[in-house]
C-alpha cells in the first residue's frame, strides 16, 4: 500500500468517525423512534444500517459517476449542497406530522366521563378513553408502520458532504482499487459510528425511569427529530 492510499484510508476512517459524531442527524432520530415506537434491538439495527447504507451510497454514486463523467467538483459539491437542504426540510416536515400526530393521540387517549340516565332514575358514570375503545380497528395499521422507510427514504437524500472532495475525488488519481478502498473504510466507519452510538444512548436510557412521561414520548420525539432538521438547514451538520 502506497504511502498517500495509506494516508487517505487513515483520513477515511477519521472523517467518517468524525462527521458521523459532530452531526447528531445522524442518530438522535433513531434514538427518537426506537424509543418512541418501543422498537425491538433488531429492528432498531436494521432501520439504522439500512438508513446508513442508503445515506452514504447516494453520494457514492454520485461521486463514481461524476468522476466517470468528468463533471467539475464545484458542480457535484453544488449538488450535494441541494440534497442536504432537500433532507434537512424533510425531516422537520417528518417531525412537524409526527408531532401533530402524537398530540392528537394524547388528546384522544386522554380519560374523560361519561354519565348515564336509565329509566328507572338510576343515574352512573363510567371513564371513557377514545385511543384504547378503538385499538382494535388501528391494529392493522399499526403493523404496517411507514415511520422507518420515510426516516430511510430522508436519509437516502441527505448527503455525506465531504466524501466527494477530500477523499473519492483524490482517491481517484490512485486508481480504482483506492477508491474503492477509501469508500468502504469510510462507509463502514459512518455506519458503525452511527448505530453505536445509537445502541449506547438506548442501553443508557434504561438504567433510568421515565414512565412518568412516557405517554409523551411520541410527543417528544417529534420535536427532537424537527430540531435535528433545522441542525441541517440552518447550522448546516
Amino acid at each position: 500500500m502506497s504511502q498517500e492510499l495509506l494516508l487517505l484510508s487513515y483520513t477515511a476512517f477519521s472523517i467518517g468517525f468524525l462527521h458521523t459524531l459532530l452531526g447528531p442527524d445522524h442518530y438522535i432520530p433513531f434514538i427518537a423512534m426506537a424509543k418512541a415506537g418501543k422498537w425491538s434491538k433488531q429492528k432498531t439495527i436494521l432501520v439504522t444500517v439500512l438508513s446508513g447504507i442508503g445515506h452514504v451510497l447516494g453520494s457514492i454514486i454520485l461521486g463514481i459517476v461524476g468522476i466517470s463523467i468528468g463533471t467539475a467538483l464545484n458542480i457535484l459539491e453544488e449538488i450535494e449542497s441541494y440534497r442536504g437542504v432537500i433532507a434537512g426540510w424533510a425531516l422537520v416536515s417528518f417531525g412537524v406530522v409526527y408531532f401533530i400526530w402524537a398530540i392528537n393521540r394524547l388528546i384522544k387517549g386522554k380519560v374523560h366521563t361519561h354519565l348515564h340516565t336509565h329509566a328507572d332514575g338510576v343515574i352512573h358514570s363510567h371513564n371513557h378513553n377514545h385511543t384504547l375503545e378503538h385499538a382494535h380497528i388501528h391494529k392493522s395499521k399499526d403493523s404496517s408502520n411507514l415511520t422507518p422507510w420515510i426516516i430511510f427514504v430522508i436519509f437516502v437524500f441527505g448527503p455525506c458532504e465531504a466524501l466527494i472532495p477530500l477523499l473519492i475525488y483524490p482517491a481517484a488519481n490512485i486508481g480504482i482499487n483506492g477508491v474503492i478502498m477509501v469508500i468502504t473504510i469510510f462507509s463502514i466507519t459512518t455506519i458503525a459510528t452511527m448505530l453505536g452510538i445509537v445502541l449506547i444512548s438506548l442501553k443508557g436510557f434504561k438504567l433510568f425511569s421515565f414512565n412518568r412521561f412516557e405517554k409523551y414520548n411520541h410527543a417528544l420525539a417529534g420535536l427532537i427529530i424537527i430540531f435535528s432538521g433545522f441542525g441541517i438547514v440552518v447550522l448546516g451538520l
